[in-house]
């Protein structure tokens, strides 16, 4: 059954977010903060494992890097229109409508958590190609494992940022539910390279949140969230990048 997958992941974080929040609540402060810090270093590595995996190649015995200018357009690029639209302040009006309607509104970490929460499981190829596979294959294995790696993050998030983490469970749902409804359509754009350009730029993108964990900036991810769209489009231009 088409969404299947998409179902299981969603699932899986509302459970993995209810198990947390209760987690939490028996935590200390410091024990919360040390816990934010630890999800983020390990969003951190898991990010430049995917970016090291689309830069690094093995040239002649030896590690060659690459595609440095592709990152840059793509990223750049794809902030320029996220900052004009200005994508932070819609998911976070959105995040601050859920927190009335879900009776969090003394719930000072609700939206931070929300956002941080949705950047990270929502961005990334497992997604796309996953929704894909479920829709023209009926094959769920891909997000199967996605929904495992998410409960894992979106638990640790949830005992550390508190219970708006659960609530990414939506915007994964739309997603992955929108690209299940248009596989039809994308497919032909979900050529190899594009894949490894959308993986590549998303694993970065996954790196600022991490960023964002550890010394608690305030990198604006989700204006950066159009480079996904922009770097597999880069692909099909007849550039070596």
């Amino acid at each position: 059954m088409p969404g299947l997958g998409t179902a299981i992941n969603v699932a899986a974080i509302v459970v993995a977010g209810l198990i947390g929040a209760f987690a939490g609540a028996l935590l200390t402060e410091r024990m919360q903060d040390g816990l934010t810090k630890a999800s983020g270093v390990c969003v951190l590595f898991i990010a430049l494992a995917g970016a090291m995996q689309g830069m690094l190649a093995v040239g002649d015995g030896s590690l060659v890097a690459g595609k440095s200018l592709y990152v840059v357009v793509s990223i750049v690029a794809g902030t320029l229109v996220g900052e004009a639209i200005d994508i932070d302040a819609l998911v976070r009006r959105f995040g601050e409508w859920l927190k009335r309607k879900t009776g969090n509104a003394k719930d000072p970490a609700f939206v931070d958590a929300f956002v941080t929460a949705s950047v990270t499981v929502c961005v990334g190829a497992m997604a796309v190609v996953g929704a894909v596979e479920d829709a023209l294959l009926g094959d769920i294995s891909i997000l199967c494992t996605k929904a495992i790696l998410d409960f894992v993050i979106i638990l640790v998030m949830s005992c550390s940022l508190g219970r708006g983490s659960a609530f990414s469970a939506i915007p994964v749902g739309l997603f992955q539910g929108s690209v299940t409804a248009l596989s039809v359509l994308i497919k032909p754009f979900m050529t190899d390279p594009a894949l490894a350009g959308l993986s590549l730029v998303g694993s970065m993108l996954i790196f600022c949140v991490g960023v964002n964990l550890v010394w608690d900036t305030e990198l604006r991810v989700a204006n950066m969230l159009p480079a996904i769209i922009v770097a597999p489009l880069l692909t099909f231009l007849p550039i070596a990048w």
